[in-house]
C-alpha cells in the first residue's frame, strides 16, 4: 500500500534532468501492455514473459541492432582490476561483476547539459567527446569500489539555484577467456537509480559512446539497463580486453544506487534482462490496464444495481490506480511546472486508491463505519490539497505525500483487519489478509527505495496489487455464490410451500366443487318447484276449484289438464341435455306442442335454420326460452284467433333471432304494454341477456321477436339477477 514512495528518487532525477535539458525527449505516446483476460489470471506469468521478450527487443538501442546473435561463446573472463564474485548460478557465457573502479568529476549544470548535448549530437555518428567531458586519464583518479553501491539521502537538500552534480565513472574490463570471443557482447545492470546514464567503450581513437539513456531516463530507476556493444568494436578488441565505462551523473548529496554489472555473451544475458523487464515493467502495465477493464465491467454492474455501492467503489479504485501508474504509460511533461503537477497527481492518487480499497472492503462487513470512512476521506482530501505545488517550496511535498500515504495505508489496513477479526465475514477476512500482505510488500519496496536493504531486489507492490485484486474477486465470487445458494434455498423452500399449498388448494377445490354441486342441485330444485308452483300448480288449483264449484265444463277441464301436462313436459324437456343447441331445443318444443296446435286449428310453418351454439345455454336458460315460445304460441292459439303461425330463426352474427309470427286479429301494443304477461316476457328475455320485441296492430297479426347473444360475458351476473 505504500508503493507511492518508490518514485521519490525518480521524480527528483526527472525534475533535475528537465531543468538541465529544458525538455524531456518523448519515447512513446502510449505503451500498450500485453492483453490479459480475467479467466487466464493463473497464466499471467507466462503471458508476461512472452510480452517482455518482445518488448526487450524493441528497447535495444538502435546502434546495436546490427550485432549478430547466433553463435555460442565461451565463458567470460574476469572483469575490472580484481576477479568478480560470480552469481550462485551464472549463465554459461556471462559473469557478474561485484567490484569495479570508480572516478568522480564535480560538474556544474552547464557541464552536465553540455555532456548530454554532446551525446545527442554523436548519436549514431562518428566523432569525439570534448576532453573536459571524458573520464579521468590519470590512474590515481580511479579507486576500487564494491558493487552494488548505494548512497543514502541527506537530511537537507540543496536549493535549485546552487544545485551541483557529480559524474561517477565506473570502469570495468572484459577479456574473453582463451581468446574465444562471443559474437555479440552485452552489458546488463538490474538497477540504476540516477540521472540519465551512458556507456562508453575505449577505442584507439579514444572513448566512444555506445549507449545514451536520456530517452528512457524516466523509467531508469525501475527498468534494467541493457546495452549491446557494437560488433565492430568487439572485433577490433578481440586481441585485447575491452574497457567499458558506465557514466552515472548524480546530484551531490543526493540518493543514487548502482547495482552490480553483468558482461558477457548477449544470448546468455538477454533472458535474464527479459525476466527482469517483465517483473518491473510488464507486470505493472498489465495489472493497471487489467484493473481498468475490470473497473469498466464493475461500473456497468453498478449502473444496473445502483443500490450496491461496492461496484462503484471498485470502479473508482481502478481509475485511481491507473492515474497512479500514469508514468508507466505516458511520456513526462516537457516543462518543470507541468512535471511537478504530474508527479503530484500520480503520488496523491495513491492515498485515494487505498481509501477506495478500504471502503470497498468494509462493504463486506456486517455494519457500516460512517465515522471512520468520513474521517479517512477528510484526511486524504486535506493531505492531497496540502501537498499541491501551489504552496511554494518551503517543504518537500513528495515526502509529505509519502508520509500521508503511509498513515492512510497503515491506519486503514489496521482498522479493516480489526473489523475482520472481530466480526468480519469470510470474504472480509480474506481481503484483510491481502491488505496486510500489501503493506508488508510496500514496506519491502520502501526499504528497497531508501537503500536500507537488498538494492537489487525487484519492487513487489505490483504483485501485492494482484494479491489484493484476487481477494476482491474472491469476495465478489463468494458473495455471488452465496447469493445463488440463497436463491436456490429460497426456490426449494418456495417449491415446497407451493406443493403444500397446491395440495391444500386441491382439497379445498374438491370441497368447493362438492358444495357448488349441492348448491346447484338445491337451486335447480327450488327453480323447478317455483316454476311448477307458479305454472302447473296454479293451473291445477284453479281447475280443481272450478270443478268443485261446478263452474267448469268437462271440455275445459280437459284443456286445462292438457296445458298442465304440456307445462310439465316443458320443465322435463328443459332438463334434457341439448348441447347448447337452441335449434334442438326448438325442435323438442315443436314435438311437444305440435299436436295441440293442430287440434286448435293452427297451421305451423317451420322456417328454422342452423344457428351457432350458445355456450351459455344451460337448463335454466332453456326453460326461459321454452316459456317464451310457449307464451307466444299460446297467445296465438287462444287469443289471436289465428289460422297460421310461423316460427323463424336467423343468424345475425353476434346474435341469433327467433320470431313467432301469426295472422290473427292483433292488438294495440300501447294499450297492453303494462300487462303482467308482457312484463313477464320482458323479464325472461332480460334474464337471458337478450331482448324481446312485440310488434302488433289490430287486424294485422302479431310478431314476437327474441334476440339472444351468441357469447354472453356477464353470464354469472345475469344468472344471479335471474
Amino acid at each position: 500500500m505504500v508503493q507511492g514512495v518508490d518514485e521519490v528518487t525518480a521524480s527528483r532525477r526527472s525534475v533535475a534532468q528537465a531543468r538541465l535539458n529544458g525538455s524531456v525527449r518523448p519515447s512513446m505516446a502510449l505503451r500498450v501492455a500485453p492483453w490479459l483476460a480475467l479467466v487466464v489470471m493463473l497464466a499471467l506469468a507466462a503471458m508476461l514473459l512472452l510480452a517482455g521478450a518482445a518488448r526487450a527487443q524493441e528497447a535495444t538501442p538502435s546502434h546495436a541492432t546490427g550485432a549478430a546473435t547466433g553463435a555460442q561463446v565461451a565463458r567470460a573472463s574476469p572483469l575490472g582490476p580484481t576477479r568478480p564474485v560470480p552469481d550462485p548460478a551464472p549463465a554459461a557465457g556471462a559473469q557478474r561483476a561485484t567490484q569495479a573502479e570508480v572516478a568522480t568529476s564535480d560538474w556544474t549544470q552547464d557541464q552536465l547539459k553540455a555532456w548530454w548535448r554532446a551525446l545527442r549530437v554523436m548519436d549514431g555518428t562518428d566523432g569525439a567527446l570534448p576532453d573536459a567531458l571524458l573520464p579521468p586519464s590519470s590512474p590515481s583518479a580511479w579507486q576500487p569500489v564494491e558493487l552494488p553501491e548505494v548512497q543514502q539521502r541527506e537530511a537537507t537538500q540543496s536549493s535549485s539555484a546552487d544545485a551541483r552534480f557529480q559524474m561517477r565513472w565506473y570502469r570495468l574490463k572484459y577479456a574473453a577467456p582463451n581468446g574465444r570471443w562471443p559474437t555479440s557482447v552485452a552489458l546488463y545492470m538490474p538497477r540504476l537509480v540516477a540521472l540519465a546514464a551512458a556507456v562508453l567503450v575505449k577505442t584507439d581513437d579514444g572513448w566512444r559512446p555506445v549507449f545514451d539513456n536520456q530517452s528512457g531516463a524516466r523509467e531508469q530507476w525501475v527498468r534494467p539497463l541493457w546495452v549491446v556493444l557494437p560488433s565492430a568494436l568487439t572485433e577490433i578488441q578481440q586481441a585485447r580486453e575491452i574497457e567499458v565505462v558506465i557514466a552515472v551523473p548524480v546530484m551531490q548529496a543526493g540518493y543514487y544506487s548502482v547495482s552490480s554489472v553483468w558482461l558477457g555473451a548477449r544470448e546468455d544475458l538477454e533472458p535474464r534482462h527479459d525476466r527482469r523487464w517483465v517483473l518491473q515493467i510488464g507486470v505493472p502495465q498489465a495489472t493497471g490496464l487489467t484493473l481498468v477493464t475490470l473497473g469498466l465491467f464493475a461500473l456497468v454492474l453498478w449502473a444496473k444495481r445502483r443500490e450496491d455501492s461496492s461496484y462503484l467503489l471498485f470502479s473508482l479504485a481502478t481509475v485511481a490506480w491507473l492515474v497512479r501508474n500514469l508514468h508507466y504509460h505516458l511520456d513526462l511533461p516537457r516543462t518543470r511546472d507541468a512535471l511537478e503537477w504530474f508527479w503530484w497527481v500520480t503520488h496523491a492518487s495513491m492515498s485515494w486508491v487505498m481509501l477506495l480499497t478500504f471502503l470497498f472492503a468494509l462493504r463486506f462487513a456486517r455494519q457500516r463505519f460512517a465515522r471512520f470512512e468520513r474521517g479517512m476521506a477528510l484526511f486524504v482530501l486535506v493531505s492531497s490539497l496540502a501537498s499541491m505545488p501551489l504552496w511554494g517550496r518551503g517543504f518537500d511535498a513528495l515526502v509529505l505525500l509519502h508520509i500521508c500515504n503511509a498513515v492512510v495505508g497503515l491506519a486503514g489496513t489496521a482498522f479493516v483487519a480489526s473489523v475482520a477479526w472481530r466480526q468480519g465475514t469470510r470474504e472480509l477476512r480474506v481481503m484483510a489478509a491481502a491488505l496486510v500482505i500489501g503493506v508488508a510488500l510496500g514496506v519491502h519496496d520502501l526499504g528497497l527505495l531508501a537503500g536500507w536493504w537488498w538494492p537489487e531486489h525487484v519492487y513487489l507492490m505490483p504483485f501485492a496489487t494482484l494479491v489484493i485484486l484476487a481477494s476482491f474477486l474472491y469476495a465478489v465470487q463468494f458473495r455471488y455464490v452465496e447469493a445463488l445458494r440463497g436463491v436456490e434455498r429460497a426456490n426449494e423452500d418456495l417449491a415446497q410451500r407451493l406443493q403444500e399449498q397446491s395440495v391444500q388448494l386441491s382439497a379445498q377445490h374438491d370441497k368447493l366443487r362438492e358444495v357448488e354441486r349441492q348448491q346447484a342441485l338445491l337451486l335447480e330444485r327450488q327453480r323447478i318447484m317455483q316454476d311448477m308452483h307458479d305454472g302447473l300448480g296454479s293451473s291445477l288449483l284453479s281447475a280443481m276449484v272450478a270443478v268443485e264449484q261446478g263452474t267448469m265444463p268437462q271440455e275445459q277441464v280437459v284443456t286445462v289438464l292438457r296445458e298442465c301436462v304440456d307445462d310439465l313436459r316443458l320443465v322435463i324437456d328443459s332438463l334434457e341435455p341439448v348441447g347448447h343447441d337452441i335449434v334442438s331445443l326448438l325442435a323438442t318444443m315443436r314435438y311437444r306442442l305440435g299436436k295441440r296446435l293442430q287440434l286448435g286449428g293452427l297451421k305451423l310453418e317451420w322456417d328454422v335454420h342452423d344457428l351457432p351454439a350458445l355456450e351459455w345455454l344451460e337448463p335454466p336458460d332453456a326453460l326461459h326460452v321454452l316459456r317464451l315460445m310457449q307464451e307466444a304460441l299460446t297467445n296465438a292459439l287462444k287469443h289471436a284467433r289465428a289460422s297460421r303461425v310461423r316460427v323463424v330463426t336467423r343468424d345475425l352474427g353476434k346474435r341469433v333471432e327467433i320470431r313467432v309470427e301469426d295472422d290473427g286479429e292483433g292488438f294495440d301494443v300501447g294499450t297492453v304494454s303494462q300487462g303482467r304477461g308482457l312484463r313477464g316476457l320482458q323479464r325472461r328475455a332480460k334474464v337471458l341477456g337478450g331482448s324481446l320485441r312485440v310488434d302488433s296492430s289490430p287486424g294485422h297479426g302479431t310478431v314476437v321477436t327474441l334476440r339472444l347473444p351468441v357469447a354472453r360475458a356477464d353470464h354469472e351476473a345475469v344468472v344471479q339477477q335471474g
